[in-house]
């Protein structure tokens, strides 16, 4: 989560969600709750040391003083290489809601679209990397050279 945390650096603080919006997010994210309170969203077949469980960095990706949430698992057995699922969910009038889902590590963009932060999937590789735009009414993965 370390990774992420610097990679949302960029992002507006949001303010701390409460354990109740927290266990919404992960809801919404397609967590479930383990007996040992982690929050699980792929159980390995044969655990790995690769396997970071379910964590939630509150960000305010719109602007509008409310925050969203980056969900994020780690782990090689379920996402392969860049070993990371992360969505980002948002609280909406019927409760928490995933806008966006994918794997690698999200980099939150300076650029905007409709208020919304652009979202940078970074990743392994070279050359540019798809990004995530908002188009009024959900994001939309853009692929450099399409």
């Amino acid at each position: 989560m370390l990774a992420a945390a610097l990679l949302l650096a960029n992002a507006p603080a949001g303010a701390a969600l409460s354990a109740g919006d927290a266990a919404a997010v992960f809801k919404a994210a397609g967590f479930t709750k383990a007996a040992d309170g982690r929050y699980i969203r792929c159980v390995e077949e044969t655990p790995t040391a690769s396997y970071t469980p379910g964590a939630i960095e509150a960000v305010d990706v719109n602007g509008d003083g409310q925050p969203e949430a980056f969900v994020t698992e780690s782990s090689m057995f379920c996402y392969g290489s860049p070993h990371t699922f992360f969505g980002l969910v948002a609280k909406r009038a019927g409760g928490w809601t995933m806008l966006l889902d994918d794997v690698g590590t999200p980099v939150v963009l300076e650029t905007r679209h409709g208020g919304w932060a652009d979202v940078e999937v970074g990743g392994p590789g070279f050359g540019a990397m798809p990004v995530w735009q908002w188009d009024g009414q959900a994001y939309q993965r853009k692929t450099p050279g399409e």
